[in-house]
């Protein structure tokens, strides 16, 4: 397969050996040219003629391609485009388990470490389909080395943090340098590769997302126990500069010359600030108060849930207006008309919500309330990645035997009983080995539902939208991780709470001890529960709180698993018994 440069230079070619040809049969030569009639079927048999030529030859160009070696700089290629992705995804995992250290450290409140998670993902949303679209215009290779560096000097603010707000403040910088990243790498890889070396590169991408999925939790409890959670970030920086080395060395520079040029300035400012109020509604809730504030005022969440709600709704009427009018948009909106599209961005969004959410949840848990050390809690986690990877090798023959859309709900069915599993079983006193067990089922569940819904997603969208339409699934899965961390996350801070609060009352402490722990758990997201176990003058205080701790867990995991049965309803919308296509899919990340 060629770039499209290449193809607009062979298709040149060939009318201009068309027309010469015409031309020495006469045609074209003012009145001494043969009738009309002639020429027109000279030109129809030549087009025939020349379009059968055109398909041999790039057959043989084919033929070609599959059997040449690759290169030694291919192969250094494909591990730089996926270094700079490993980095991208590693950050969106490694720092979860080391979140009960971090909020320890810094003084974090419940409400900053949901801001840490959800911000990274709530930037790279809204901006990765502006900023892929800035590559294609003016250079891939160029955009991916910026945004390397943005990301690297985030990443060392971020580790060098000594408040919530410069470490907030460094996400979401590493968020903007994400967003620039991931778009660049897959679009540079599907320009520079073609044939045999293309297959392999895209096979090495797709296999970096899973393993550093796996590595990242393991990683981050090993540096927050034994090292410091600040190497969680500082990591990037050797790592960055040998993907910058290997950028300058090893790849070329690609656009897009056939790209409408211009950028959706208001669509980005909507869909950003929309999105970014209501998430913002839904992580402030429990400390300013859903509706009124504890002084009796209005409280801010209502304001900003209504203000996002209203800024998304213009963003879609403002993008309906922009593809009406031939303007650049950020996105299509028109591509929902699609059946299969529309119910499986719908599905897709549940996937992310409830993975991302679990998480974020998940560490907090294990830490807080069962005993746990970061390095532990990255052991159980990575049972989840190892259901996931195990899974992916019988895939493609699970689509072919029960069809696309068979294995989609199958592994929605899984991640349900997974996760309600999980909070039938919780106790302050369950085994890791449980834990483990109910988070293997849940990646076997993850890799069914993730792997074949992008193809479920993209199997109707016409060719030419096939890129637009995988960036936008790929932003809604951002959308959704960000939603699973403000939503679960706000529910199990909001129920510890309030469980707390009960099951101290039924305690000999005063009612301002009372308060002072049940400060302290809020604040600390459950984190600050290890301490109180560590005084024996807290223990009762400690019980109470662990308790409540593991209920709110019970009840948050509960509500998750309808949320997956709600997204296996979802896939009866789609077509029955879809096969697996015979053409590879396009790329895309799998949240």
């Amino acid at each position: 397969m060629r770039s499209t440069d290449q193809r607009a230079l062979h298709d040149g070619d060939l009318t201009r050996r068309a027309a010469e040809r015409l031309q020495g049969d006469g045609c074209g030569r003012g009145r001494r040219s043969p009738p009309w009639a002639f020429c027109q079927r000279r030109v129809d048999n030549l087009s025939s003629k020349e379009a059968a030529a055109a398909t041999h030859e790039e057959h043989e160009m084919s033929e070609q391609t599959e059997h040449t070696p690759i290169s030694r700089r291919q192969w250094l290629a494909m591990a730089t485009l996926s270094l700079g992705v490993s980095l991208v995804i590693m950050d969106a995992t490694i720092v979860n388990v080391a979140l009960p250290v971090v909020i320890e450290d810094l003084g974090l409140n419940s409400a900053g470490a949901q801001w840490m998670n959800a911000v990274y993902s709530l930037v790279f949303a809204s901006l990765m389909l502006t900023v892929g679209r800035i590559g294609d215009l003016y250079g891939r290779r160029r955009l991916y080395a910026v945004g390397l560096v943005v990301f690297m000097v985030a990443s060392l603010g971020a580790g060098a943090a000594t408040t919530p707000a410069m470490l907030i403040a460094s996400r979401v910088v590493q968020g903007l340098g994400a967003a620039m990243v991931l778009p660049s790498t897959l679009s540079t890889l599907n320009a520079m590769f073609t044939g045999r070396a293309r297959g392999i590169a895209f096979a090495i991408w797709g296999s970096t997302i899973g393993g550093m999925a796996a590595v990242g939790p393991l990683l981050g409890g090993w540096l927050a126990t034994d090292v410091s959670w600040r190497w969680a970030f500082w990591l990037n920086i050797p790592f960055g500069i040998l993907a910058l080395v290997g950028i300058a060395r090893t790849l070329d520079e690609t656009r897009d010359t056939s790209l409408q040029r211009g950028t959706d300035v208001p669509g980005v400012l909507l869909s950003s600030l929309g999105l970014a109020g209501i998430v913002f509604g839904l992580i402030e809730g429990g400390y300013y108060g859903w509706w009124l504030t504890d002084a009796g005022t209005l409280s801010p969440v209502p304001v900003a849930l209504a203000l996002g709600v209203a800024l998304v709704a213009a963003f879609v009427v403002v993008e309906r207006r922009r593809v009406r009018a031939g303007k650049v948009a950020l996105v299509d909106l028109g591509l929902l008309r699609i059946r299969t599209f529309r119910f499986g961005m719908i599905a897709a969004l549940i996937v992310a919500l409830g993975e991302f959410g679990l998480l974020f949840t998940l560490p907090l848990l294990l830490q807080g309330a069962l005993g746990y050390s970061a390095l532990g809690t990255g052991w159980i986690v990575l049972w989840l990645a190892l259901g996931t990877f195990l899974i992916s090798g019988g895939i493609p023959h699970l689509a072919e035997r029960l069809g696309q859309t068979a294995v989609v709900r199958t592994g929605l069915v899984l991640e349900a009983v997974a996760i309600g599993g999980l909070a039938l079983t919780l106790s302050t006193s369950v085994s890791g080995a449980v834990v483990a067990a109910w988070l293997f089922l849940y990646g076997l569940g993850v890799g069914m539902a993730t792997a074949q819904l992008t193809s479920v997603i993209l199997a109707d969208v016409p060719v030419a939208e096939s890129g637009q339409a995988s960036g936008f699934q790929t932003t809604v899965r951002q959308l959704g991780s960000a939603l699973g961390v403000a939503l679960l996350g706000g529910l199990l801070i909001a129920t510890m709470t309030t469980q707390t609060q009960a099951r101290l009352a039924d305690t000999a402490l005063s009612p301002a001890e009372q308060e002072r722990v049940v400060e302290l758990v809020h604040d600390s997201a459950g984190a600050g529960i290890p301490a109180l176990v560590a005084d024996p003058a807290t223990s009762e205080a400690a019980a109470a709180a662990q308790t409540a701790l593991v209920e709110a867990s019970r009840i948050t995991t509960g509500i998750a698993a309808g949320v997956l049965l709600l997204g296996v309803t979802v896939t009866f919308a789609l077509p029955g018994r879809r096969r697996a296509a015979t053409a590879p899919p396009v790329a895309t990340l799998d949240a």
